[in-house]
Formats: C-alpha cells, structure tokens, sequence
C-alpha cells in the first residue's frame, strides 16, 4: 500500500514508521519544515520514545519513508490517508478549537484521488468524523465518501515513551461510516499491526470493529475521561484522609486488593494531551455530563490545595525562596502540555514568594524559554514542591535543599525514612512527618 500520515507528531512520526517497517511505501506530511528536514536527514533523535531511533534509521534507509511539506505530494494515489493532527482545546473556554485540523482536511480534499481511506486517529468529539469531516471531504474533492472514498475513525490508544508496546499491546478500535469502509479500515490495521495474545481479553487481540465511527469516537473519550474521574474520587479521598489523619495511600492499596477496586493514584496535578483534555471534548457534546464537569474541576485545584496547606504549616510563605520539581506533566516526558508546574508556580507566586523550577529533562534556557527561572539542586530554598514524579527524584534528601522548611511531595515519590526529620507534606496522608 501507499500510505499517507498527516503530521508528524508524538504519535504521527512513530506511526508512520511502524507503517513502514510493515512494508509499505509512507509519505508523512507536515506543515513545519524544519520537522520535515529533521525526518528526512536523520538529523533529530527521540531517545524518549522506546524503539524509534532505529526503526526511523532504518525505514529512511530503505526508502519505505519520507517526508514533505505538500500536500499534493503525499496525497494523491494514496491507498490510505492517516490524521493524526491535533486537536486544540481553548484553556479558556474548554471549546474545542478545529483550526488545525479543519485545515488539514480541507488540504486532504483538494488532492485526494478516488478509492482512498481517509482514517482519523486524533481524538474527537462524538459525531465530528460523519457530522464535520465527511461533508469538509466531499465539498474539497468533488467526491461522495461511501462509493468515491471511505471514511473511518479509530483513535491512537498509545503512551508517549512506549508507543510501539503499546500498538501490540491493545486491540485497534475502529468504526467507519459504510461497511465497505469497516471492511477496508480492518484489512489495513491487520496489514500494519501485529498484536500480542493477550488471555485477558473478552475476544482475540486484534482490529475490534464498534459499529461506527461514533462509537469508536466514544470509547476513546470514555477510557480516558474514566481515569480523570477517577483520579478526582482518589484526590477527594485524599483531601478526607488528610483531614482525619488518615494514610490515604495505605487505604487505596487495602481497596484495590479486592478485585472489583481499580482506584488510582491521587496527585497534585493531571497533565498531558489526554486526561485533562478529552473530557472537555465529550463534555462538547454532553454538556450536561455533571459528574466529568465536576471531576475536571475538582482536579484542577489540587495545586492550590497543596501550596495551600504548606502555606497553613509555615503561617505565610511572602518572600520564602521556592522551587517547583518537575516541569514535565509525567515522570520520564518531556512534555509541559496542561502540566500542573504552571499552576503550582502561579499559587506559590500569588502568595508573594520567590518561585524557581527544576526538571532533569530540561536545560536551564529550555525552563527559561518556558517563563521559568532555573533552579540548581544544592542551592538553599525554603519550600520545595514536588509536582513530576521523575524517577531522578526518588533519592532526594533534606541535603539537596539547604535550610529547607518543608518539602511538599504532590506524587508522593520521595522516601519518607530520609525526610523524617524534615516536615514532609503528602498528598492524602494528613499532616506533615
């Protein structure tokens, strides 16, 4: 086949290559040009992503990949049209934004030839893949989806880090909008993927076709809008807990012992392109979804809960010196999209203190790029708040903040022996050790 991938992204890179590595002909197509050169001249690695140095060496040596900035270079003749473009949410609003995306597709239309799959992965509201981007088609190209082309959604479920894992890992959701489409979009995925066995699972590991685009638009927003109301009941445990000097932690693993309790993690922030983003987007169209508005809510002011009570602990924290660990939304990604550093930085400067950052992943003129003034491990601080749980940090001792008054663990990652004669703030766990 001659495959098409739209952006090439986090998701859309490695997906292009694991496409050529199946042994097809890949063209990724890219608005940026310096990613496009990057791409083509093996000159940027991803020492991040597991995997994808090699396989991109080694597609681009073949000549099963290349990339380009045209449009009516990777479009016309494809077999198969993959879009992995983003989706904008407005952090204002919570309205998602189609600018991208609404561009891209209209630059699809205008050189895609008949015959072709146009499948999207980029997570969406219920209803855009018929309601939006099926007209967007046939009004750009002149063509009727269902006979000309066919249309089809099946949403990455993949992790930054892991992302080849994670495509052998889990069945490939897809649901397209004819039922030659579904025939098409399954026979591709099986082209393309290979799956792991996995006895855990309702029905072999595979292509799962849902019915319709709709309802692969749902699963992907329900899956991840699961975890964010579920990480919002653990914070509102552990806001109780902390209040009746109760561990939190010690209860959550004693309910998951119990087969039916999957209770997650509570932390200081929930960051990322998925978890704070999708349920806005199912929330676009079920506006009165009370239960996912008020766990968004909920778990958007964990930062200001936690700077809070190390504010409480030390009576004020006007002109103390501060430092924020973790720039990162997760341990182990360089990423900052929706990470819970920018508010914890705005509580702890809204409260008249010095606020400085730290992240192992990122160089100081990277924090500065960021708005951040860098912090170096050994320099004196009064309050330090851990809000990335990189693994650097596990071995963090009272030793590497001079004069520290109080550390404020929001992941709970640091080692409770070596801070016992610190005050150490944990998230669900009541007052400080």
């Amino acid at each position: 086949m001659r495959i098409a991938v739209v952006a090439l992204g986090k998701i859309g890179l490695p997906l292009a290559v694991q496409f050529a590595t199946s042994g097809h002909d890949v063209v990724g197509v890219d608005t940026q040009q310096a990613t496009v050169d990057a791409v083509n001249s093996l000159s940027r690695s991803y020492p991040l992503e597991a995997g994808l140095d090699d396989a991109l060496r080694a597609a681009i040596g073949d000549g099963r990949l290349r990339a380009t900035t045209d449009f009516a270079d990777a479009i016309p003749g494809a077999d198969v049209i993959v879009v992995v473009v983003p989706l904008i949410v407005d952090e204002a609003t919570g309205e998602p934004d189609f600018t991208w995306m609404d561009a891209a597709t209209r630059d699809i239309a205008a050189s895609m030839t008949p015959g072709a799959l146009v499948v999207y992965e980029t997570t969406l509201p219920v209803g855009t893949t018929r309601t939006r981007w099926k007209p967007m088609l046939e009004a750009g190209s002149h063509l009727v989806e269902g006979s000309d082309f066919h249309v089809a959604f099946s949403p990455e479920r993949v992790l930054t880090g892991r992302i080849f894992q994670d495509l052998r890992r889990y069945p490939k959701l897809i649901g397209a909008l004819s039922d030659e489409g579904a025939r098409r979009t399954r026979r591709f995925y099986e082209c393309v993927l290979a799956f792991e066995t996995r006895d855990d699972l309702a029905q072999p590991n595979g292509v799962w076709d849902l019915g319709s685009a709709e309802a692969a638009e749902l699963a992907k927003l329900a899956e991840t809008t699961y975890r964010d109301v579920n990480i919002a009941l653990a914070n509102q445990f552990a806001t109780f807990a902390a209040a009746h000097s109760i561990d939190v932690h010690r209860v959550i693993e004693a309910c998951n012992s119990q087969f039916f309790s999957h209770i997650h993690r509570p932390g200081i922030a929930v960051g990322g392109h998925c978890i704070p983003v999708y349920p806005r987007l199912y929330l676009a169209t079920d506006p009165g979804a009370t239960v996912v508005r008020t766990a968004r809510e909920y778990n958007e002011t964990m930062p200001e809960r936690l700077v809070a009570q190390a504010e409480a602990l030390l009576g004020s924290l006007e002109g103390l010196s501060t430092v924020v660990l973790g720039a990162s939304y997760r341990g182990g990604v360089k990423e900052t999209a929706f990470s819970g550093v920018f508010p914890t930085v705005a509580a702890l400067a809204q409260r008249g203190a010095t606020v400085r950052v730290h992240d192992p992943l990122y160089a100081p003129d990277e924090l500065r790029a960021l708005g951040f003034e860098p912090h170096s491990l050994g320099d004196a601080v009064d309050v330090a708040v851990l809000q990335t749980d990189h693994a650097e940090y596990r071995a963090l001792v009272p030793g590497d903040f001079p004069g520290i008054k109080v550390l404020v663990d929001g992941r709970n990652a640091t080692d409770a022996a070596a801070w016992r004669h610190t005050p150490r703030l944990v998230i669900g766990v009541g007052s400080a050790a």
